[in-house]
């Protein structure tokens, strides 16, 4: 193998492993000895350190791993105490999913839907910005409508709530048939 495929290869393992790969893993992983190994690390180590770049390969006894620079701590605590994408459960997918393909609706027609309170998923939805307040109900209590945003469209990578998938009838049927199951189920214990 060309030395540029075996940097490449030694690369792809630091990156890949995270934490430090002993040399003679490294070695028999590239298929060359310990020392041809040891001496193809520190030539990337090297290069690393003439081009400035944001990672360095460091050598711990036997064995060598890829890390940052020190000096890009302070960018890597930014980045990290930044928010996440967030991470959707199950019931709050299910909620959206009442939700998109109900809008506008309430609290209450959602809860209907689910057969359980909904507050914390709806308001997760919210802080997300996946679902917004699109107005009010003209009836008792005039309760918030809900509704989809854009961020909604932009996360599942659709154009408009008409690109949403149909439900095909038989499968409604299904599902049905599967809700009444489980309520014969509840009704019996």
């Amino acid at each position: 193998m060309e030395i540029k495929k075996l940097e490449a290869a030694v690369e792809a393992i630091l990156f890949a492993m995270g934490d430090s790969v002993e040399v003679s893993r490294l070695a028999k992983a590239i298929e060359q000895d310990t020392e041809t190994t040891r001496k193809l690390v520190r030539n990337l180590m090297l290069k690393y350190k003439e081009e400035d770049r944001g990672i360095q390969i460091i050598e711990l006894e036997n064995a060598f791993q890829m890390c940052t620079k020190q000096e890009y701590y302070d960018c890597l605590v930014r980045i990290a105490m930044q928010p996440k994408k967030p991470a959707l459960t199950d019931v709050m997918l299910e909620t959206l999913s009442i939700i998109a393909y109900k809008q506008p609706v309430t609290k209450l027609e959602i809860e209907k839907i689910r057969g359980v309170k909904c507050d914390h998923a709806v308001n997760k939805l919210v802080e997300y910005n996946l679902v917004q307040e699109v107005g009010r109900l003209d009836g008792p209590g005039r309760p918030i409508l809900f509704g989809t945003t854009e961020d909604f469209l932009r996360h599942f990578g659709i154009h408009s709530t008409d690109d949403l998938p149909v439900i095909s009838p038989v499968k409604m049927e299904d599902f049905k048939a599967e809700a009444e199951e489980e309520i014969q189920l509840k009704l019996d214990v």
